[in-house]
């Protein structure tokens, strides 16, 4: 009798999970709509309605529409989405790598973009569009590198892909700290280290518009490739022995994965802990680790970028580097999984 109880159970339980989070992500959307210094007033976008005060002017509605359709709806989606992929990427890379700590830091692509913006501001100014395809073009070649350090050693093991991501790593910190070395520390430098501390008060339309083409066909890849990922979590000899091609299929989930990573990273700036501790958070809820605990994941991941961007706005007059609120989130949940030895559920 116990046994039926749990089929029936079971499901009606999953679904509370997914419409609880999707839930939240709701609310935290329209909270992020309304978060800033600018306020809307949602009489000003419904015509016919009428409000309390003096009819409102037309610079007044245009005002509004402008910040609630041109900024925070564009911040919203890109904070929704960009927590999804790091979230994402942090379960498969910590899925392959076999370890409950990996991040995108384990490759080299966030040091890789911080370099490649901070040769950008230096050599090319500090305007948004170099910086962007500055920050993505160092992510990629830094995993290139890496991947191609892998793949021509004698040796093609899971080992050899995290030794080449940690060596390109800090060749990557080293060129970091001599362009910072060589910039200007009174213009130059002061652009890099706001850079690199992360925030989403630059995102535009046309922002949002270019991260979504340039990384969504590589992150609906991903979720389309998880048996090949679920596989990859077992030993090289078994996953070979089912079929999987390890020398292609691992460098191409990597590349993937760096493509979103590198793509957010040059929108957003450095966004930390998330890709570390939504994974973790997931696979507590579930007690498992397949795709839709990846999924899931991506959904807590959305959350809390979006509700440490909402803070960074709204808890002092200036904004607040997002990166710095989920570090004070992420670092108690790193020191809580070393205190419970790493282990993945």
């Amino acid at each position: 009798m116990t046994r039926p109880v749990q089929k029936l159970v079971r499901p009606a339980t999953l679904r509370s999970r997914w419409g609880l989070i999707l839930a939240l992500l709701v609310l935290l959307a329209i909270f992020s709509l309304l978060a800033g210094r600018f306020p809307i007033d949602w009489r000003l976008l419904l015509p016919g309605v009428a409000t309390t005060s003096a009819p409102p002017s037309a610079s007044q509605a245009a005002m509004t529409r402008s910040v609630l359709f041109n900024l925070r709806l564009p911040r919203t989606l890109v904070a929704l989405y960009g927590g999804f992929g790091l979230a994402l990427v942090g379960s498969i890379l910590q899925t392959i790598f076999k370890n409950p700590l990996a991040s995108p830091d384990i490759m080299g692509v966030s040091s890789g973009a911080s370099v490649g913006a901070a040769a950008a501001i230096l050599f090319l100014g500090s305007g948004v569009l170099p910086v962007t395809l500055g920050a993505f073009a160092g992510g990629l070649l830094a995993v290139a590198l890496a991947i191609f350090l892998a793949q021509s050693g004698s040796q093609r093991q899971l080992a050899t892909f995290v030794v080449s991501g940690l060596a390109v790593n800090a060749l990557a910190q080293a060129l970091l700290m001599l362009l910072k070395l060589v910039a200007d520390p009174h213009n130059t430098l002061a652009a890099i280290e706001f850079w690199i501390m992360g925030g989403l008060g630059t995102i535009t339309l046309a922002k949002a518009t270019g991260l979504l083409a340039a990384t969504l066909p590589a992150l609906i890849l991903l979720i389309l490739l998880s048996r090949q990922i679920s596989l990859l979590s077992l030993s090289d000899s078994e996953a070979m022995a089912l079929g999987v091609n390890l020398h292609f299929v691992r460098p191409l989930l990597l590349g993937l994965a760096t493509l979103v990573v590198a793509g957010t990273v040059a929108v957003t700036g450095l966004i930390s802990f998330i890709g570390l501790i939504a994974p973790h958070i997931a696979r507590l809820v579930y007690r498992r680790n397949d795709r839709t605990v990846w999924l899931f994941g991506g959904l807590v991941g959305a959350g809390l970028l979006l509700t440490a961007d909402i803070l960074a706005r709204s808890l002092a007059t200036a904004e607040i580097p997002v990166s710095i609120l989920t570090s004070l989130i992420g670092v108690p949940v790193l020191i809580s999984l070393v205190h419970r030895g790493g282990r993945l559920p």
